[in-house]
């Protein structure tokens, strides 16, 4: 509503008149111009007598204002019409802040806090200038010293000789535009130095002697340059320069050989100096929206490099021995103008790449057996005309966004990623898939791919069950997720295994490279795998290159036919025209397997329909160092007894989309598990032994049959992510939620809950809460939306007092 608004009234023909006294109707605090002159303010206007009849006219009703004169008439419409417009403008109430002012923000309160903690906040108190009596803070004042002793045994946590030194200063917020060089007498305790969101356009050079400054930000500010004497600060670890306006880095940068983080996004950086390499402590380094072209060659030598920001730059290739960042974990590469991506061999540890926006073609099929632990793989708004079958080796993707490419066709191999949730492919003109299909989302996508696998299959006459969705491990299941290909990598740590490998490939080739060209890579009905630990013929052949006979003879007498498990060493458990001729040869599985066990780390056995898992997997497992272990989307009924075997090394474990309807005690022996997926399942409960995990931080039991959140998992006080969706809980142990220190999520969505307890409010270290999909009536749906927050509070307001 504006303020000198009636209705059918033309504000150009206003009528001058008299001021009101606007500066007492405001208290008197401060003298506003004349605005509310004939109408006052709105929410003070009162009807007259005969309002009515005169809106019924179609003229403007009027009004009388508070501060108006008795004597004064009211305008008629006729005589409005020709007023001049009025002066509507207000005068200003900012002003410049004085000095003195801004010594008065640092009060005796804030004051004796920050000789008390050694914390001084003073961000967002629109300070135009640092008070001089910060730089002395560390310095004993008067008032201090002159305090007899009598008054010191009253108060002695404020004698001087009890005060801490100020190591953390935030100035962030204000209107900064210097910084006083007398900053150098904080030298001896600042760490942590704030100055972000200010307008800054220089640092001053004393900046240089604060020798235990750990951390700088001067993001938001106007910067183009950082002092050189910056580059010498002995333990800077986290910088940054975001949001400013650089145009280069300083070369000398490579000097700040402590620095972990490096923050120089939003800037006008063209290119990045030749010795960034030497940062070689780096964990993060954030550089989106510059315009950097290229990437200097020496950038590899990050090693400890685990975040590389690029996105919204104009690089048009990546180096070639990307390899050598052997810890990246995340990649952001959205829109640059990349037109092909790397092999990426050597980065096992990259979890999330992100490259979409560019001008990419083809997805490297190397790339897909480099990446064993990838889970998102963001290709959308390219060149890509074509995926690769061997997508399916990227074993563990979550994520999949392939939209608004060129691709006509999606392989089928892509029903084998047990962990794919999310497949985007819109914008794509695919043709071997309906539309209507489409529509439906992830789940009725890979169940038609999965369809035509199988219809493929049985055209072909292969062996449906020894296939990728065969009962048994197949090879590249236990090959840590990637195809065995008959080579041995470059790097195989055992060059005499590997001259060993080929000395009995010249002897006769061994029994799974048959198998694979006389049965498309399936293992013979009555094989399954055995440990190589376990198994005195290989060890007798590393020795002497064959097997003794009557060694071999005594292994054929062991074990009974198996299809349980497939993928680690041959056992023969009936004749077979092959090995009969040849019983001497090697019987071992290829050296490359077990050492992608080795090399990942990563035990994965997916879609396989396994009922049973032999202790000789884990046995194997075991003495390759696994520590994850994921047996999702199989036919399970509880977790295998094998598991026992790596109680004390698995850190990782996933059961989900199996038939376990209970969880064994033997679990509370895992002393090293921080993550456990038994989501999908038939439990309703978990064994009392439960709480014990001290080290797990995620449990998801969604999609279950819970009807109450069993009491052991309040125990876990370490437990940080806590997913019991989908299931028919009916109730909230608020107490046994509140027993948990560290529980920060909390998904309890689609349950039977019709109560939530207002004391749930009171668990402020809950900072995600989902409700939705329960029969409550309050919180209303409408609360729920507005996030976790507005939760918290509307159920704290209900705590009856």
């Amino acid at each position: 509503m504006n303020f000198c608004q009636a209705a059918n009234t033309d504000f150009s023909t206003f009528v001058g008149s008299q001021e009101c006294d606007q500066g007492s109707a405001f208290g008197g605090d401060f003298d506003v111009s004349p605005c509310f002159t004939h109408y006052g303010c709105p929410n003070e206007m009162s009807d007259l007598p005969g309002n009515g009849r005169a809106a019924a006219r179609g003229g403007a009703a009027s009004r009388i204002p508070r501060c108006a004169p008795p004597q004064r008439q009211r305008q008629t419409p006729t005589t409005m019409a020709r007023s001049p417009r009025i002066n509507c403008s207000f005068r200003p109430v900012f002003h410049e802040r004085t000095t003195n002012e801004d010594d008065s923000v640092l009060t005796q309160q804030l004051w004796k806090l920050a000789r008390k903690t050694g914390h001084l906040n003073l961000s967002n108190k629109a300070l135009a200038k640092v008070p001089e009596r910060l730089y002395d803070i560390n310095e004993a004042d008067a008032d201090s010293k002159a305090v007899n002793l009598e008054q010191l045994t009253i108060k002695e946590e404020d004698a001087w000789w009890n005060q801490v030194p100020l190591t953390n200063l935030d100035l962030s917020s204000n209107t900064l535009t210097h910084l006083s060089p007398k900053i150098a007498n904080l030298q001896q305790s600042l760490t942590v130095l704030t100055l972000h969101d200010n307008a800054l356009v220089e640092l001053p050079p004393e900046i240089g002697k604060l020798e235990k400054l750990m951390r700088l930000n001067v993001s938001h500010n106007k910067l183009s340059q950082l002092p050189r004497e910056t580059y010498s600060l002995p333990e800077l670890r986290h910088l940054n320069i975001s949001y400013n306006a650089f145009n280069e880095l300083d070369p000398d940068i490579s000097d700040l050989h402590m620095l972990e983080f490096l923050d120089a996004g939003h800037n006008n950086i063209q290119s990045l100096p030749g010795g960034i390499g030497f940062l070689v402590r780096l964990t993060a380094l954030l550089l989106p929206h510059n315009h950097i072209k290229e990437l200097p060659p020496d950038l590899v030598n990050m090693r400890s490099l685990q975040k590389l920001d690029l996105m919204q730059n104009d690089l048009t290739c990546l180096p070639e021995d990307m390899g050598l960042l052997r810890k990246l974990e995340c990649l952001y590469l959205q829109h640059n103008d990349i037109l092909e991506l790397p092999n990426f061999e050597g980065n096992e540890a990259l979890s999330e790449l992100h490259a979409s926006n560019n001008f990419i073609m083809t997805v490297p099929k190397a790339m897909c057996s480099n990446l064993p632990h990838l889970k998102i793989l963001d290709l959308r708004d390219n060149k890509i005309t074509e995926l690769p079958d061997e997508l399916c080796l990227l074993r563990n993707l979550n994520r999949l966004d392939v939209s608004n490419n060129t691709i006509s066709m999606l392989p089928v191999t892509l029903s084998s990623l047990a962990h794919l949730i999310s497949l985007q492919v819109d914008g794509n003109p695919i043709k071997t898939i309906r539309r209507d299909i489409i529509q439906c989302g992830t789940t009725r996508i890979l169940k038609t791919l999965h369809e035509r696998a199988l219809a493929k299959a049985k055209e072909d006459g292969s062996d449906v069950a020894g296939s990728t969705l065969a009962a048994g491990i197949s090879v590249t299941r236990l090959s840590g997720g990637q195809a065995d290909d008959g080579e041995l990598p470059n790097k195989y740590p055992d060059s005499y295994q590997q001259q060993q490998q080929h000395q009995f490939q010249y002897q006769h080739q061994c029994p799974c490279q048959y198998h694979q060209q006389h049965q498309g890579g399936v293992a013979p009905h009555g094989y399954m795998y055995k440990s190589l630990s376990q198994c005195q013929e290989y060890h007798e052949q590393i020795q002497r290159h064959l097997y003794k006979p009557e060694s071999y003879q005594s292994s054929l007498a062991s074990g009974q036919q198996s299809r349980e498990c497939r993928g680690v060493m041959y056992q023969q458990q009936q004749q077979h025209p092959y090995q009969q001729k040849h019983h001497y040869q090697q019987q071992a599985v290829h050296p490359r397997w077990v050492y992608k066990l080795r090399h990942t780390r990563t035990l994965a056995v997916n879609l396989e329909e396994l009922t049973e898992v032999p202790e000789q997997v884990f046995q194997i497992a075991r003495n390759e160092g696994v520590h994850v272990v994921d047996f999702a989307r199989n036919q399970l009924s509880t977790l295998p007894s094998g598991l026992q075997h790596m109680h004390d090394l698995v850190t990782e474990l996933v059961l989900s989309h199996n038939l376990i309807g209970y969880v064994p005690q033997f679990i509370s022996q895992f002393t090293r598990i921080t993550f456990l997926n038994l989501s999908n399942n038939l439990l309703s409960d978990l064994p009392k032994e439960f709480g014990v995990l001290n080290t797990l931080r995620e449990l998801n039991i969604a999609n279950n049959r819970f009807e109450f959140i069993p009491n052991g998992v309040f125990e876990l006080q370490g437990l940080e992510i806590l997913v019991a969706s989908e299931n028919h809980i009916k109730m909230l142990n608020v107490s046994g939620l509140k027993s948990m220190p560290r529980l920060s999520t909390l998904d309890l969505r689609n349950n039977d809950i019709d109560l939530i307890p207002p004391t749930l409010g009171n668990l402020t270290k809950i900072t995600h809460l989902e409700l939705v999909g329960n029969p409550f009536r309050q919180p209303r749906h409408q609360i729920l939306m507005k996030g976790t927050e507005a939760i918290m509070s509307y159920l704290r307001d209900r705590i009856p007092t």
